[in-house]
């Protein structure tokens, strides 16, 4: 079993967004409530406006593949403008930021998660010269995963030299990889939609990657395919070494799937909580994941491959409503950890 796989105690994570517009408040706040055997990550500022949203960030790693903003969305261009400088300067100052407040920990965290958007959603929400989704292209989505693997590679390494000997460890989130794999995605007019990528393209897509992510020196990736069946099902075929899924649409046959992953290696994430929705109880929260663990017969030992973690969301709370939610995730995984432990 790979050294990432390894058994470890439940832990808490979040989605990555985080509201307000200070990065050295957001890793503050971050590192704070996610110590110890928590999953820290590097939070992106979407309220810093465009080149700090999901999408923008994730193009600002891309290598020799210059873009801008117009009224449509995100666009790849000839040479790079004010809109690419943005972008980059918004990650160089989340990395800096990450670096004073890790340098200052008596006790660094010894893991991070790095937060972008994966190849589908990335073809699926930039745009071409023209006006039309990458997504039409098969040249233009070759050149943007490559472009993108390397980014990847050279931002795992950036980030290496300020987390003090960290577990460096990718998120791709894949909000659009259902639509992309199913043919869902609408064209630039709205008239009609786009040919569905064939899912052999979307694993080979991942793991390029994945191998560049751990080739620069992370310990794996996570892959957040959606909802969709389709997207799951291929996210599953992936070299990822978790998935991340909302527990609430996790139907009794994927949790069997999901027990076939656990007991193969794969780590698991479920998103419990909707940043949007009221925050329950404690109690409740690790009934929703204890409820499916138990139908597929999975030992409670084997809830040290998992991590609780939220849906997106926590950008449009307030600071002190994302630190209690993460301090609520933090008692959770504990919670489930004690439960482990006794079993």
């Amino acid at each position: 079993m790979p050294d990432d796989l390894q058994p470890r105690t439940v832990g808490a994570t979040a989605a990555g967004d985080w509201p307000g517009t200070d990065p050295l408040e957001a890793n503050r706040a971050v590192r704070g409530e996610l110590g110890g055997a928590h999953l820290p990550f590097l939070p992106f500022l979407p309220a810093r406006g465009p080149g700090s949203d999901a999408v923008g960030r994730t193009l600002g790693v891309l290598v020799d593949l210059p873009f801008d903003l117009q009224p449509h969305g995100w666009r790849l261009v000839q040479r790079p403008g004010r809109d690419q400088r943005r972008a980059e300067s918004a990650l160089s100052s989340d990395i800096n930021a990450l670096g004073d407040i890790a340098g200052a920990e008596e006790q660094p965290a010894q893991r991070l998660r790095l937060h972008l958007q994966g190849p589908l959603s990335l073809a699926a929400g930039t745009h071409l010269h023209g006006g039309e989704r990458v997504l039409v292209d098969h040249g233009a989505r070759r050149e943007l995963y490559e472009s993108l693997a390397a980014g990847v590679g050279n931002l795992v390494r950036r980030v290496s030299t300020v987390a003090r000997g960290a577990e460096i460890l990718l998120q791709l989130d894949e909000p659009e990889a259902d639509d992309v794999l199913t043919g869902r995605v609408p064209t630039a007019s709205g008239y009609r939609t786009l040919r569905a990528v064939d899912r052999r393209e979307a694993t080979e897509a991942w793991d390029l990657v994945t191998a560049s992510a751990v080739a620069a020196g992370a310990t794996g990736s996570v892959v957040a395919p959606g909802t969709g069946d389709v997207a799951i099902d291929a996210a599953r075929t992936s070299a990822a070494s978790a998935l991340s899924l909302a527990v609430h649409r996790i139907s009794d046959r994927r949790w069997e799937d999901l027990a076939e992953d656990i007991e193969a290696g794969r780590r698991l994430e479920l998103a419990v909580v909707d940043p949007g929705a009221p925050l329950p109880q404690v109690t409740a929260l690790v009934e929703s994941v204890l409820a499916g663990w138990q139908r597929v017969g999975l030992p409670v030992r084997a809830l040290g491959a998992l991590t609780v973690t939220t849906l997106p969301g926590l950008e449009a709370r307030s600071q002190g409503d994302a630190v209690r939610l993460l301090a609520r995730l933090v008692q959770v995984a504990d919670a489930l950890e004690q439960v482990r432990a006794e079993g």
